[in-house]
């Protein structure tokens, strides 16, 4: 098969991950953008620590992480025991990150393939072959993506004289979140493209602040224009009348049309209600679990206080005090306008839309 890096690098000059072969290499997000340092893993103890210490992020990127981290486990079993140690492994990545469903869906695929091996040296193939496809399969689907929400904005990829917009997006779903060119953000890049998008306005994102060392980056990067805000100033950029779209990703998404996605969505969606702002969600279909009815059943994953009391080490609050950092909040569907995924968009989501798409 091809190397899924090399029509990452096509897409947008910008990855996260590089398959080697024999190894993974993923870009240390944590370092961006004071530094790009590349991180070399040869198991799969060594994914599921960088998946649960965010040298990767982003739930497409984390399920292609670990499905090559599983891909890793079957190249370094021993002959003896090798279902034992891919079965371990498989349990240690499934343990890194509870909310992003992109990493259980991903460790399914590859648990049937493995499932179906008679030997090691067949698990080695067919797990590393899997691995790329589903490598593949996103940055095609980020692809499809684009061109299905520009559809549901109202835009046609190869129309002209369409007015050109401002939109607003929140944390980072860009090609570092993803297969190698996003899903927001990708929409953002395809308006790009197509000279349809005048400014993106793009939230700091605390207390990871994905949008100042993620997303800017990326945009700056490409020449895309972007103007970076705090979280607390979204209202006031949509008072001012200047953004059409609000544009953003998601981490798991229910049978119903709720979605977990970044902490600080919820609030861009009743913010988007008021003003009368377009509030899409933009994400694949390995987002979809159809099993959970509605947002109140999603895990929502808490990270230490460390995160929020501080930057790098440096202090910015009282010794000691107590700390509510979820990582993500449910954002109910009734706020939410389209839901896009490579299969197409579902206007107005609710359980009957969704099942209409996803069964």
């Amino acid at each position: 098969m091809n190397n899924p890096t090399e029509s990452s690098f096509r897409a947008t000059g910008t990855v996260a991950l590089r398959w080697q072969g024999i190894s993974l290499e993923l870009l240390d997000q944590r370092l961006l953008p004071a530094q790009e340092h590349w991180i070399t893993l040869e198991n799969a103890s060594g994914v599921a620590q960088s998946i649960q210490n965010m040298v990767v992020r982003g739930a497409p990127a984390i399920g292609i992480s670990a499905a090559y981290g599983v891909a890793l486990a079957a190249r370094h079993a021993g002959a003896g025991g090798w279902k034992a140690e891919i079965k371990q492994a498989v349990h240690e990545l499934s343990a890194s990150r509870p909310t992003a469903v992109n990493l259980f869906w991903a460790l399914q695929r590859m648990e049937r393939v493995f499932h179906g091996c008679g030997s090691l040296r067949e698990a080695q193939v067919r797990l590393a072959d899997e691995a790329i496809a589903i490598h593949q399969e996103d940055l095609a689907g980020n692809l499809a993506m684009a061109d299905h929400a520009l559809e549901a904005m109202g835009f046609f990829a190869d129309s002209g004289g369409s007015k050109p917009i401002s939109v607003l997006t929140h944390c980072n779903t860009g090609a570092l979140a993803t297969g190698g060119y996003g899903t927001a953000l990708g929409v953002i890049r395809r308006l790009h493209e197509q000279k349809l998008l005048t400014q993106v306005y793009a939230d700091e994102t605390r207390p990871w602040l994905q949008g100042s060392r993620l997303t800017a980056w990326e945009l700056m990067r490409e020449g895309i224009p972007v103007t970076l805000n705090a979280d607390g100033a979204a209202a006031a950029i949509l008072a001012a009348g200047e953004v059409s779209w609000i544009i953003v990703g998601a981490d798991r998404i229910t049978a119903n049309g709720d979605v977990a996605n970044k902490i600080g969505t919820y609030s861009l969606a009743v913010l988007a209600r008021y003003h009368n702002v377009g509030f899409m969600v933009v994400a694949p279909s390995s987002t979809v679990d159809m099993s959970l009815e509605s947002g109140a059943e999603i895990p929502i994953e808490e990270r230490g206080g460390t995160e929020v009391r501080e930057v790098r080490g440096i202090p910015l609050a009282p010794e000691g005090v107590s700390v509510f950092n979820p990582v993500f909040d449910v954002t109910p569907a009734n706020l939410i306008d389209v839901i896009v995924t490579e299969r197409g968009a579902v206007r107005n989501p609710n359980k009957t839309a969704m099942q209409g798409l996803f069964g």
